[in-house]
């Protein structure tokens, strides 16, 4: 037995009462191997055999652990030599296809999300806003100016604006919106997104560890509830090299003539 396979053999076994899918669970393990260094750059993984033996799952449960981990970047599979560690740091893949949060989407990939706040409090809204949300004069909104992290790295500024009466409570919001929103019986459905590349601010480049002028995603979103009620105006920028967003294309099917 190699060095590295013993490294499954040190851990805890995994929890069977844990409701984190099997998968997942190795996934977060073998990421944290990779980010802590005990699997370093350029290191082949053990063959799935070896993986099997030292932790008692099955190969589909492995392999769907490898696969989700080769998307992020932190791994890449040699066909006809095994899988190995990536050289380079990992990219954060997100479908566009779905309209979740930030925080699901982090906890669905195996990721940590957390925030820091740099605003977060009542104000008038500018003309774009109340345009955007359909704001009556006087209406105020709630600004959640926010660098949101996925395992403690930099992947977003976001500015999140939405109508005050509907999150009237500052301190009954935390992390995520969405689950505000969802509380509030105001969660979105549907979501109008719009992205394109920009150069990086100087405010944002600093927070998100990059350089002033460099190409990033800017992106805003415009949610809506089921009833069709505006509920949220957000602008983020994603650093470029960092996010990939991913979308599923299909053909349309031909229009058949009429009779």
């Amino acid at each position: 037995m190699t060095e590295t396979d013993s490294l499954f053999l040190d851990e805890a076994p995994f929890d069977a009462t844990n409701p984190t899918p099997r998968y997942i669970q190795l996934a977060n393990r073998l990421r944290d191997m990779i980010r802590t260094g005990t699997l370093k750059p350029g290191e082949a993984l053990p063959s799935e055999r070896a993986i099997v033996a030292a932790t008692s799952l099955s190969r589909v449960t492995i392999r769907k652990a490898l696969e989700l981990l080769v998307r992020e970047g932190l791994l890449n599979q040699r066909h006809g030599s095994g899988t190995y560690v990536s050289e380079e740091p990992g990219r954060i893949e997100q479908s566009l296809g779905v309209l979740t949060g930030f925080s699901e989407d982090m906890v669905s990939l195996g990721h940590v999300p957390s925030a820091r706040w740099l605003q977060r409090s009542y104000a008038l809204p500018s003309t774009q806003e109340a345009m955007m949300l359909g704001l009556s004069p006087g209406e105020k909104v709630l600004r959640l100016h926010r660098l949101r992290l996925a395992d403690d790295l930099p992947l977003a500024v976001e500015l999140a604006v939405v109508p005050a009466s509907l999150l009237p409570s500052i301190e009954k919001i935390g992390d995520s919106l969405y689950e505000a929103l969802a509380e509030a019986g105001a969660l979105p459905e549907k979501a109008l997104q719009r992205m394109h590349a920009c150069r990086l601010p100087a405010f944002e480049a600093e927070l998100l560890g990059g350089e002033e002028g460099e190409t990033a995603l800017y992106i805003e979103r415009l949610s809506r509830t089921g009833s069709g009620r505006t509920v949220e105006f957000t602008r983020s920028y994603y650093k470029g090299d960092r996010y990939d967003f991913v979308v599923e294309l299909t053909l349309p099917k031909p229009k058949t003539a009429l009779q």
